[in-house]
């Protein structure tokens, strides 16, 4: 039996791995739940699930938690509650959006654990410093990103036993749906509303991530996590837009074999991948249907259009605390936008602006990618006032 630490368990990745568990109830169960404030759900779930321990980031809300959890359930709260429990399982799920998954990711990886990685900003901002935990003894890091998921299941193909020799991995492709807002022009976008950018064509995911697929961010960010992951450089990692997301990403090899993950799109199938790594759950998700025609096409990224994915290569590229410095001004143009602040065609733009303002600083230790992802934030909150000021 595999125990399992739901981290972000409140949210659209810890509800579906829910579901992928409810589903394998003699291989999988989960003993922790953690969440940052959303008390109704959490509760519920506690009471489903009957984990030992259930965390809670919003320690004011503690004692109205504490009234409504089964009985032996531990409950532990406070703002350093999620990276806590977050080695007390044998797989931990990290479900946080933005940066604020960090400590989960290294406190997983520290304590040796599988750890199914969903929150990219961790891996991205803080790639320096979370790469060494990988060789911690038993620490195992298993992409829960449906396209990361992809490369992961390809690139097992050249780790199969009896396989010898140098990687022979020619590049990565990352598929991109290409959003809300494929095959527009950039002079089309001006009136973007929230609305528009948070209807997705082919995945049902949070508003953040939503949004950042919308402006591409999110396949940039995807690209500077594939070079983390995978160990591959930058002018090794293509993007193409594959607007049905039935193949999910492809990794091409230096004798011309291309190799590439197919399902329809549902988030449990990498889930479950993670969840069962080193082998596969017999729940199937996205499974297709072969008598049906498939269409399989993909086209290049428009990025005229959609410049934040340019942005996010330069700032992989740039390394050090670039990635964080990036990543954290995009989750505050995000949440302007989302809150009727800015425009979306603002958000590259301040992405652009903020990125020109990156310091040029090495990302040693955790400190500096702290202060990077701080004064990151100050940078750009500067920069949607000046911009709201503008409108």
């Amino acid at each position: 039996m595999t125990t399992v630490a739901v981290i972000g368990s409140t949210g659209s990745i810890g509800t579906q791995t829910l579901d992928v568990v409810a589903g394998a109830p003699d291989e999988l169960r989960v003993t922790v739940l953690a969440a940052g404030s959303n008390v109704e759900v959490l509760a519920r779930q506690a009471r489903e699930v009957r984990p030992e321990v259930v965390a809670l980031s919003d320690d004011r809300r503690a004692a109205e938690l504490a009234s409504q959890l089964p009985a032996g359930t531990e409950l532990v709260a406070g703002p350093d509650a999620l990276a806590a429990v977050s080695g007390e399982a044998d797989v931990v799920v990290n479900g946080v959006v933005g940066f604020a998954g960090l400590p989960v990711t290294l406190t997983a990886l520290g304590a040796g654990r599988r750890l199914a990685l969903a929150n990219k900003e961790s891996l991205i901002a803080a790639g320096p410093v979370v790469q060494p935990l990988r060789a911690t003894p038993g620490a195992e890091l298993v992409p829960v990103d449906s396209e990361h998921c992809a490369l992961h299941q390809c690139l097992r193909a050249e780790e199969a036993p009896g396989a010898a020799g140098p990687r022979r991995v020619a590049s990565l492709v990352l598929t991109a749906s290409g959003g809300p807002f494929r095959g527009r022009r950039a002079e089309e976008l001006a009136g973007v509303t929230v609305a528009d950018a948070l209807a997705h064509p082919t995945w049902s995911m949070g508003p953040k991530i939503t949004v950042d697929s919308s402006t591409l961010v999110n396949k940039g960010l995807e690209v500077i996590e594939a070079h983390e992951l995978f160990g591959v450089d930058y002018d090794r990692i293509e993007v193409v837009v594959h607007p049905t997301s039935i193949v999910h990403s492809m990794v091409s090899f230096t004798d011309g074999a291309t190799m590439a993950q197919l399902s329809l799109p549902d988030m449990r199938l990498p889930i479950s991948y993670a969840l069962h790594h080193p082998h596969r759950g017999t729940v199937p998700f996205g499974a297709l249907d072969f008598s049906r025609p498939l269409d399989l096409h993909f086209e290049p990224p428009d990025h005229d259009a959609f410049p934040c994915l340019a942005l996010a290569y330069a700032a992989g590229r740039a390394g050090g605390t670039a990635p964080a410095w990036f990543s954290a001004a995009n989750e505050v143009a995000v949440e302007a936008f989302l809150a009727g602040r800015l425009r979306w065609t603002d958000i590259a733009a301040l992405n652009a602006a903020a990125l020109d303002r990156w310091p040029g600083e090495p990302a040693s230790e955790l400190a500096a990618v702290l202060e990077a992802d701080a004064r990151s934030r100050e940078v750009a909150g500067t920069l949607v006032g000046e911009m709201e000021a503008l409108r």
